[in-house]
């Protein structure tokens, strides 16, 4: 079928055709699936339409393309063609080039204007209107206005192919060329030569590394401030995310932004080279200098918001003697009789202190009594406020008093399961709306009188700045957590900082309660907090076992132990696998294909759907992995799949895939597929806040990077009636060892003891730099603020 002669090379091969149909366009990534009439194409094919897939902005029906990519064979939808890029053909005669502007592509431009433009521009009126769109402005009666767009509709329909190829020239894909024109549209090309490392900071997936391959390609030197500048933010970021540290020290962001580098070119940087950046990225609020350390702006106003509030809790003197000693232990003991228990000394402390203090901290081990302190603290309040814990008592309009919060929503679950009371994530009681940011804030604070935070050890330094500072004035605040776990994913310490601070009342729970129910496990896990592996760790016990293997056995012993399990009764409900590391012979992926094969193999008539290397099959156990608060459900959820349709079955004509958590059934289309995981084995930073009947953990020497303490404390403290440990006792033993000497580096603490003044920025550097305040005369710190 080929007739003409590619424009683009002799043997690359394209499909020229009318596009019929847009079958589907996500708007987020341009992902398209087209229907398209052949004219004409390099490819064998008999049928005059076909399926032409890609990265586009949304195509015009009824118009001519030419798409330059591979001829596939899809084992479901047949013959596709996967295009890398395309370019809109546009007339070649006069009489086509009218008909082509007065369409109603180009709104305002009639008949008669379209025919007067030509006119006077010829044939080639297009091609010279892009190249320099202040000809039109010889165009008698066009207006400035119709001008503008016509040149915007231009460049939209006809500027997009150009820079599809430049980029492409430039070695990005389609997918990521998408990404780039999205975030720049028209400017993309002059964004690219001007400052490659712009990409950095606005396109996802694109690092610094790549940003510096395009700007030697573009010839920009090695000096280039906007490169050191790039490479300053990137490691800055980078090593917040990733390690989540609030801050790095100037000397550490300098040797490592030289690294960083000198790795990738011949023009050696100096030290003072990057001192000097550094100054101009305090003096452009890129980032924010307080002593020796450098902050990205939204953590450090994160911490400084975060500190000015606690301070403005703390002030509350109203709650220090609101009820007399005499009316509390009366209360307390009518509690006692009424709920069948005996609350210890420090448990009555943790009560008290709780409903007479502004705010508390409240700490403790698996099997401390934590819940049990909780459930008192609610019951009293009420009891001492005369206040109903019944929602139902409560006019729509009308604040319940009482807000219990925790960072994801198994643990508010658990929270509302262990006191009888609503529980909700804390994005959700601030009513995060995603890309919009959060309804409650300073300005729209939460209604409420008494706010229970679990499991702050989970809550990173952005989430604690935004719930603190959507506290209404008069409020109770008690956080709760375990300070030996994992920190939080995100960057700070938040709940390790508090403590540390000596500023905030505390109460540490130290007697194990659930210990004489006879949990060894429990026991375990405080000898564990302790640095010490017990004598008899191989020894077995009613609710614990060691299985001791190698590393290339491992995945035969999870099999036995799994196999056994199913044999007595129990599913992927009660039982959780957690490992510390996705790769490798016993990592979570390699485990996950074969959890998934004993506890939901393949069968007849069962549906399945292949997405990458990973096959999903109803029935499957689902770990989401990003927020979705439309539909309220979180990182860290985990789903049962409860349906698949084919593109076939629906109107949408897309593969869907149904999760259903805890009852919220959430529908996934193919371009979403990411936005989930297999959870028959989970990362034990993903098992946080949630506890799980039984528990499967392997430990090998092959982890050794990942071993620490409070990883191995985290994940046996997530285990309810049953642990079973696989793997070498030396590695338990050296991760055991492994206090995680690499703390995170914040300055919480430090500000709330009042180590440090707030709002006190210097510029002082580890490095001399040569004329360093030339320009900064009439510079104060204080024009490095902004208000948080």
């Amino acid at each position: 079928m080929q007739e003409s002669a590619d424009l683009f090379g002799e043997n690359e091969r394209y499909v020229k055709g009318l596009v019929k149909v847009v079958i589907f366009h996500n708007e987020q990534n341009l992902y398209s699936v087209l229907k398209v009439r052949v004219h004409e194409t390099s490819e064998n094919i008999e049928d005059k339409e076909i399926t032409v897939t890609g990265y586009f902005p949304l195509l015009h029906e009824d118009d001519t393309y030419t798409f330059y990519g591979t001829l596939t064979n899809h084992p479901k939808f047949g013959l596709q063609f996967q295009t890398e890029r395309f370019r809109k053909e546009i007339p070649q005669t006069k009489e086509g080039i009218i008909q082509y502007l007065s369409s109603d592509l180009f709104k305002g431009i009639g008949k008669k204007t379209a025919e007067v433009i030509v006119e006077k521009l010829g044939e080639s009126a297009i091609s010279k209107i892009l190249q320099n769109p202040a000809i039109l402005d010889d165009i008698p009666k066009l207006n400035k206005d119709k001008a503008k767009q016509l040149v915007e509709a231009l460049v939209s329909h006809q500027g997009l192919e150009q820079i599809m190829i430049a980029l492409n020239q430039f070695g990005f894909g389609p997918q990521l060329a998408m990404k780039i024109y999205q975030s720049y549209q028209d400017q993309t090309l002059k964004v690219i030569q001007e400052n490659p490392y712009q990409l950095v900071h606005d396109v996802e997936g694109i690092g610094f590394v790549r940003a510096d391959q395009l700007g030697q390609q573009l010839g920009i030197s090695g000096k280039s401030s906007e490169r050191i500048k790039a490479a300053c933010l990137y490691n800055i970021e980078q090593l917040s995310l990733q390690e989540g540290h609030v801050y790095l020290t100037q000397e550490q962001l300098i040797v490592k932004t030289r690294e960083l580098l000198n790795h990738s070119t011949q023009e050696l940087i100096h030290e003072t080279d990057i001192a000097a950046v550094i100054i101009t990225l305090g003096t452009e609020k890129q980032i924010i200098i307080e002593e020796e350390r450098a902050y990205l702006p939204s953590l450090y106003y994160a911490e400084q918001g975060l500190v000015k509030k606690i301070n403005k809790v703390l002030e509350q003197t109203e709650y220090n003697d609101l009820f007399p000693e005499s009316e509390f232990l009366l209360s307390l003991g009518n509690l006692e009789e009424r709920m069948s228990v005996q609350y210890a000394p420090t448990q009555k402390d943790a009560i008290q202190k709780a409903l007479m203090s502004p705010m508390l901290l409240l700490t403790g081990g698996p099997g401390t009594g934590k819940t049990t302190v909780i459930k008192g603290i609610v019951e009293l309040y009420a009891d001492l406020h005369g206040c109903s814990l019944d929602p139902k008592d409560y006019k729509k309009e009308e604040p319940f008093p009482i807000l219990l919060v925790a960072p994801t929503g198994r643990a508010a679950k658990r929270m509302s399961e262990a006191t009888g009371m609503p529980a909700v994530t804390i994005h959700r009681l601030l009513k995060w709306n995603g890309a919009d940011g959060f309804e409650h804030d300073e300005d729209n604070p939460i209604a409420g009188k008494l706010l229970i935070v679990d499991e702050g050890s989970m809550v990173d330094i952005w989430i604690a700045h935004q719930l603190f500072k959507a506290l209404p004035d008069q409020i109770q605040v008690i956080m709760v957590g375990d300070e030996d776990q994992l920190p939080s994913v995100g960057p700070g310490q938040v709940l390790r900082d508090l403590l540390a601070s000596n500023k905030i009342p505390t109460v540490r729970l130290m007697d194990i309660y659930r210990q004489a129910e006879g949990s060894s496990i429990i026991e375990l896990a405080h000898e564990i907090k302790q640095g010490k592996l017990p004598q008899n760790i191989t020894v077995p016990t009613s609710d614990r076992s060691f299985i001791q293997c190698s590393q290339s056995q491992m995945k035969e012993v999870i099999e036995k132990v799994i196999k056994s399990a199913i044999n007595k009764g129990y599913t992927a409900k009660d039982i959780q696998v957690l490992a510390p590391m996705y790769r490798g012979p016993a990592g979570i992926d390699q485990l996950n294909k074969l959890l998934q094969e004993l506890f939901n193999p393949k069968t007849p008539g069962k549906r399945e759907m292949k997405f990458g290397e990973v096959i999903y099959r109803n029935g499957d156990k689902i770990l989401q992995l990003v927020n979705q608060p439309e539909s309220n459900v979180y990182n860290g959820d985990i789903g049962e799949i409860v349906s698949i349709f084919y593109a076939k079955e629906n109107t949408e004509k897309e593969d869907m895939i149904i999760v259903s958590f805890e009852g919220i059934e959430v529908t996934y289309t193919k371009q979403d597929f990411n936005q989930f995981t297999h959870a028959f084995c989970c990362s034990i930073h993903k098992s946080q806040g949630s506890e799980f009947p039984i528990v499967v953990l392997p430990i090998v020497k092959g982890y050794f990077r990942m071993l620490r303490r409070n990883l191995i404390y985290t994940a046996i403290t997530r285990s309810k009636r049953s642990l079973v440990l696989c793997g070498e006792k030396d590695a338990l033993q050296m991760g055991i060892s492994n206090s995680d000497s690499s703390d995170r580096q914040t300055s919480l603490m430090l500000k709330l003891s009042g180590s440090v003044e707030i709002d006190e920025l210097q510029k002082e550097l580890p490095f001399p730099v040569q004329d360093a305040n030339i320009g900064m005369e009439n510079v104060t710190p204080y024009d490095f603020m902004v208000e948080s």
